[in-house]
């Protein structure tokens, strides 16, 4: 096991981890073996593994370079490299094409290094020259957030649109003073399969770049208004049609239906596809799709061919599983039409996008839109089939056993690998980075602690037997950190859970902001003191009451919350001392607000629900959000963990106190969310 733990630190697996300070656990050496095998390394056998270390020392012997260098913007930046032999010279190709020597004061960039040693050697290596802080706000902010299907307005096909999300942002900036507005990831899904509906987690894309077009707004693609004859009546039709399913959902109680709002919208974008644009229109698309190249191309084709063959590529011809093959150049050909469509179906998406950041910024947005970047993808779409040497096959990320989960968690969707992001100079994560940042003012990303490692599972095997792969924080963190800089976009990272020692400091030097919420900042040392006082919570954070995957503050504040989880099978032991402990801690909550002043004896639900608000916006955090949900009243979570059929994750309209959904005109029209805001923004202008 001795040689088998050598060759996995050289790969940067892990052969042990600590849950706890006190506790180490030893990874099957099954596991080990897998995940090198994965890397592309052979620890199958004694032997295998010997040569597999000599392979490396003569590698590390030899190579004048690592694939990637990654410098920062400070006075040591050119420290970064290991030692050359004597008499080498360094120049850099930037990435505009200029030549420069190799030293402090190289510009920002994704350039080339290349070094010439005295003895004829040479080598090159991928050179990052990254700021050493991401933009931070330039003052505190209060802004919405909340999942976009779910707000739908009297123009929705069935869920919330790009349209409703505009609509938002200007009412958000101009009536509530928002600064921001964080919405669920957008990111295209795989396709159903079958006559299975399609998966509504927003979070197992088919890729992480593209918007799904079923978040258009139909009517508002300019050709639609130039519809005429046959295909005008039609549309007159599917707009029916779509008036029944939004109807249904707002007024009927029918969850959010993806796959039929889609099926309505395909057909009238293809009735659209007809109409011949205008010039400017059409050099506009032109350009789009010249500055989106191979990935748009790829992505497109990949849409195409899933209605020929279905969503699974592995299942696909042999000759069109390789996104690289000559059979896959001439399927390109053979289906222009359909990579057409769906190539300007992305176009179509990214103009909305566009026209919704412009609209927040001219509500008076300082931030405007934050996008949510998922945390990885789904292994049948088209990212991993775009990118499967950067992906590593036969793996998933997933979580090992902690104190929430005895089992660990296998969460289905492949990780990076970290030697093929080093060789490529991290391009697949700094182009997914631009793609995501082109109309935006943040980003917040999912699991960032994924930046610094995250836990492999081998198919097959149980969560628990998994291991951590550790990545290159500094090349990943100085990736996301050029994108910001030059998208001028904030970053919040979602850092809850178990984290190493030393990686939130590493991420808050860096400016990179985390999450506080309510129920977790906590005095666990403390009984009857559950809440954190305000002023010891982090500054550098977006601090907030709920999530999507908590309860709204009215089910947390009261007990639907203990109820729906019984409902559900989600309590183990005794139902009644469930009851009794959920009570216990509300009480505590409540009793915490009330000796800050907060909240009195007398108070109604809402009330509550505004005491908690305004305890997180006396924190110093830098960002303070609220949950849409709470700004009504409702008691429905949007994603409860640990179901799937039991219950309507991510397809659920947001509702009032009552339980009916209410639509984004009576949402703007009630009291209830200007009164709750209003008490944010007086402590945020009283702490400053």
């Amino acid at each position: 096991m001795r040689q088998l733990a050598r060759l996995a630190a050289a790969h940067s697996v892990a052969t042990s981890y600590r849950p706890s300070p006190d506790r180490c656990v030893d990874v099957p050496r099954e596991t080990v073996v897998a995940v090198l095998g994965a890397l592309g390394v052979d620890a199958s056998s004694d032997r295998a593994i010997g040569e597999e270390l000599e392979r490396h020392r003569r590698r590390a012997a030899t190579r004048l370079l690592p694939p990637t260098v990654v410098l920062g913007d400070g006075p040591t930046a050119h420290e970064a490299l290991p030692p050359l032999p004597e008499g080498t010279v360094l120049r850099v190709r930037t990435e505009d094409g200029s030549e420069l020597g190799y030293g402090p004061g190289l510009p920002l960039g994704r350039h080339l290094l290349r070094a010439h040693t005295a003895d004829g050697r040479s080598a090159h290596a991928h050179l990052l020259v990254a700021p050493d802080r991401l933009p931070v706000p330039r003052s505190r902010h209060h802004g919405l957030l909340f999942q976009l299907y779910s707000v739908l307005s009297a123009h929705s096909w069935g869920m919330g649109d790009l349209g409703d999300l505009a609509e938002i942002a200007g009412w958000a900036g101009r009536t509530l003073g928002a600064g921001f507005l964080q919405i669920n990831p957008l990111h295209a899904a795989v396709p159903a399969a079958d006559g299975a509906a399609t998966d509504p987690s927003p979070y197992r894309p088919a890729t992480r770049r593209y918007c799904d077009p079923v978040h258009l707004r139909v009517e508002d693609v300019p050709e639609f208004r130039h519809l005429a004859g046959a295909a005008a009546e039609r549309a007159a039709v599917l707009v029916s049609r779509a008036a029944a399913l939004r109807e249904g959902v707002l007024r009927h109680g029918r969850p959010i239906d993806r796959d039929a709002v889609w099926a309505l919208k395909r057909e009238a974008l293809e009735l659209v596809r007809g109409v011949r644009p205008d010039p400017g229109r059409a050099a506009a698309h032109a350009a789009y799709r010249e500055s989106q190249g191979r990935a748009l191309t790829d992505h497109a084709l990949w849409c195409a061919l899933t209605e020929r063959y279905g969503p699974d590529w592995r299942s696909w011809p042999a000759g069109l599983r390789d996104p690289a093959s000559s059979d896959t150049a001439r399927a390109r050909e053979e289906h222009r039409e359909a990579v057409d469509f769906h190539a300007w179906l992305t176009w179509l998406t990214d103009e909305q996008l566009a026209g919704a950041q412009r609209t927040a910024r001219a509500a008076g947005m300082d931030i405007g839109l934050v996008h949510d970047l998922a945390l990885g993808v789904h292994p049948d779409g088209s990212e991993a089939w775009a990118h499967q040497d950067a992906l590593a096959a036969g793996m998933s990320i997933g979580a090992p056993p902690d104190a929430f989960n005895a089992r660990g968690q296998d969460w289905g969707l492949p990780p990076w690998r970290p030697d093929a992001l080093a060789a490529a100079g991290y391009a697949p994560y700094r182009e997914l980075l631009d793609g995501l940042l082109r109309h935006a003012g943040g980003l917040r990303i999912d699991h960032v602690l994924s930046h610094f490692r995250l836990w492999w599972v081998p198919e097959g095997a149980s969560p628990a037997d998994g291991t951590y792969v550790s990545y290159d924080a500094r090349a990943m963190l100085g990736t996301l950190a050029l994108a910001a800089q030059r998208a001028g976009a904030v970053v919040v990272g979602e850092d809850l859970g178990t984290v190493e020692p030393g990686v939130r400091e590493e991420l808050a030097g860096r400016g990179v902001l985390g999450t506080s919420v309510l129920w977790f900042e906590r005095e666990y040392d403390k009984p009857g003191e559950p809440a954190l006082p305000p002023w010891r919570w982090r500054a550098g954070a977006l601090a907030t009451v709920s999530t999507h995957d908590l309860p709204p503050a009215a089910a947390r504040l009261s007990e639907a919350d203990i109820e729906l989880r019984l409902r559900l099978g989600l309590v183990d032991g005794d139902p009644e001392e469930a009851r009794a402990a959920a009570r216990a801690e509300t009480e505590d909550w409540l009793a915490t607000f009330g000796r800050h002043g907060l909240l009195s004896r007398d108070a109604v639900e809402e009330d509550r629900i505004t005491a908690a608000y305004r305890y997180v916006a006396r924190t110093p955090a830098r960002l303070v959000g609220l949950w849409l949900p709470d700004l009504v009243g409702d008691r429905r979570p949007q994603n409860v963990p640990g179901t799937w059929r039991e219950y309507p994750n991510w397809r659920l309209p947001v509702a009032d106190a009552e339980g009916r959904p209410v639509s984004l005109e009576h949402l703007v029209a009630s009291p209830r969310p200007a009164a709750l805001t209003a008490a944010v923004r007086e402590e945020l202008d009283g702490r400053g």
